[in-house]
């Protein structure tokens, strides 16, 4: 078979990689005869480089813990590196090795020779590690700082506050949307739930939460720079006073990204060293998962089918910001939508948009609160109710009384625990015979992360020795630990999954209840019912491979006493 013919086998087998290096015919040739006759496999990108690497006498990196030397990085500019996907490592016997993923890059190898006169020397890299170590060094948007540093018309000072600002101008400048416009995708990409925007004296620093933790952002130190015009930025996307700077203020932003929509809540708030702003993604088209999808165990899952099935009385999740709350309701509303029922909610804000569902976004500016809605809502004849949550003792009257005349209410209520959700009620001002009768079920929950299945190993600390000594449901399962990879960004862990606690109103409760007992006590006598605790359900997907025991002592501490029991 001849060389011609050779090539574009090669390109098929290795997905377009040998075609983006530009091999001659020849090499595209001897290659793909090595992998056909068995001598050579070739099973991911880094071995073509490595190949490469030998057939032309340079070196390789896989760039897993890079010589990076900052000061000789500061040298070359951010525009180009970023752009050529360069990067500079270290220097060696006078020369420079740049990183690079293409063999035959030269222009931008040259043009960087040209700017500097240093003597470069390529070295290969993965793609995507080049390009995640580009944006560790230099920084989110570095090349949009770097042009606005180098723009002698503009330039952001701090002014008085009774002094006149044109940020409005400065933010409607084409580098700072961009910025913007940077920090905002790539927090999508990488399934960030919320975006912090944070001023301190000498730095600007920006993190995302992602899988409920807060991660720093890498971004160029000059940033600080041009902190008012950021700020500026996402306010006018958001709609609100850039000229109001004394008072905290709240707006919204929709955006649609590779034809998904997202609704982003803004909360700007005045710090000591200028404005500080979060952002929260709430991804409007996002899949909504059914309630078998949610990983609830056995029990759990018995008596959620069982109360969606009762005509009327209430249904509370409970747990923090941030812990499934929503997703869990949705999905149960999900399960008894149909043609029969009539379903309204009033959220603030409406995260998910399901058809078949009537939806009522809470607006505070208007007058449209909570209570409002709820007795306009009881007006529509609904069969189903959905509380966003319940804030005061007005909602949670409205929400009881619901209950009563025959409609389903399910809501959302911050306690810790679920036995917590019953004393909250009486302590808000329901009074307790009106719990009693029209609570249904109460589910806590919290969410802890997924293992990384790339990279999670087998964990035979002494501290797990102890642990399965302590809690008979890890005596024999394999634990695990976490690791760091580059698939979940060195963190060890991948997504998340709820824990559960699912306390139901049997006529023991209920009468602990009428009697003023505590949280503690209704506790116990649930247990006693088969009331499993959200650290005791922790300890099932820890069995299940799933999660870290770490992770579950993290979300669920005020549990350890009963949990190891």
């Amino acid at each position: 078979m001849s060389d011609t013919s050779d090539r574009p086998v090669v390109e098929e087998l290795l997905g377009g990689m040998v075609a983006g290096q530009q091999l001659s015919e020849a090499d595209a040739a001897s290659l793909a005869r090595e992998v056909r006759e068995g001598r050579r496999a070739v099973a991911s990108e880094e071995d073509v480089l490595r190949w490469l690497a030998a057939e032309y006498a340079i070196d390789f990196s896989p760039l897993d813990n890079p010589p990076l030397d900052r000061q000789l990085l500061a040298r070359f500019p951010a525009r180009v590196l970023l752009r050529e996907e360069l990067l500079p490592l270290r220097q060696v016997n006078g020369s420079v090795e740049v990183a690079l993923n293409r063999l035959f890059a030269t222009p931008g190898l040259d043009g960087l020779r040209t700017l500097t006169g240093l003597k470069l020397k390529p070295v290969l890299a993965p793609q995507e590690a080049l390009q995640r170590e580009i944006k560790k060094q230099l920084g989110l948007g570095a090349d949009t700082i770097d042009q606005l540093g180098a723009e002698s018309a503009f330039q952001v000072v701090e002014q008085a506050e009774d002094e006149q600002t044109d940020l409005d101008k400065a933010a409607e400048d084409a580098s700072i949307i961009r910025f913007v416009n940077q920090v905002l995708g790539d927090a999508i990409g990488l399934r960030a739930t919320d975006i912090h925007i944070e001023p301190y004296e000498d730095e600007l620093r920006i993190r995302y939460r992602i899988d409920g933790i807060l991660q720093d952002v890498p971004v160029p130190a000059q940033i600080k720079r041009f902190q008012p015009a950021i700020v500026s930025r996402v306010k006018i996307l958001s709609h609100l006073n850039i000229a109001e700077k004394r008072l905290p203020q709240d707006g919204r932003i929709k955006i649609r990204i590779k034809n998904s929509e997202v609704d982003i809540r803004v909360s700007a708030i005045p710090m000591i060293h200028g404005e500080a702003v979060v952002m929260r993604l709430l991804h409007q088209d996002a899949n909504l998962m059914r309630l078998g999808e949610l990983g609830m165990g056995e029990r759990e899952l018995r008596i959620f089918r069982r109360v969606l099935k009762l005509p009327h009385g209430i249904v509370l999740v409970t747990g923090p910001t941030g812990s499934g709350k929503t997703t869990t309701l949705y999905s149960a509303l999900n399960e008894i939508n149909d043609s029969i029922r009539k379903i309204i909610t009033i959220e603030d804000p409406v995260e998910y948009q399901m058809k078949g569902i009537n939806q009522i976004q809470v607006s505070e500016k208007a007058g449209l609160t909570f209570g409002r809605g709820l007795r306009a809502i009881l007006r529509h004849d609904p069969d189903v109710v959905l509380i966003g949550e319940i804030r005061d003792v007005e909602t949670a009257r409205i929400a009881v009384q619901a209950s009563l005349t025959g409609h389903l209410v399910f809501s959302t209520l911050h306690t810790n625990d679920a036995p917590g959700a019953l004393t909250r009620l009486v302590d808000m001002g329901v009074e307790p015979y009106l719990v009693a009768s029209s609570l249904e079920s109460v589910l806590a929950q919290r969410l802890v992360r997924v293992l990384c299945p790339a990279c999670k190993r087998p964990d035979d600390s002494p501290e797990v020795a102890v642990l399965r000594e302590q809690v008979p449901a890890l005596r024999h399962p394999t634990i695990y630990r976490s690791v760091g990879c580059l698939s979940c960004r060195n963190t060890g862990y991948y997504g998340r999954r709820a824990v559960f606690e699912m306390m139901d109103m049997t006529h023991e409760v209920r009468q602990l209840l009428l009697k003023g007992r505590s949280s503690g006590e209704i506790r116990e006598v649930a247990r006693r019912e088969g009331l499993r605790l959200l650290v005791e359900d922790g300890w099932r997907l820890v069995a299940e491979g799933v999660t870290t025991p770490d992770e579950v002592l993290r979300v669920s501490k005020q549990d350890l006493g009963n949990g190891h029991s």
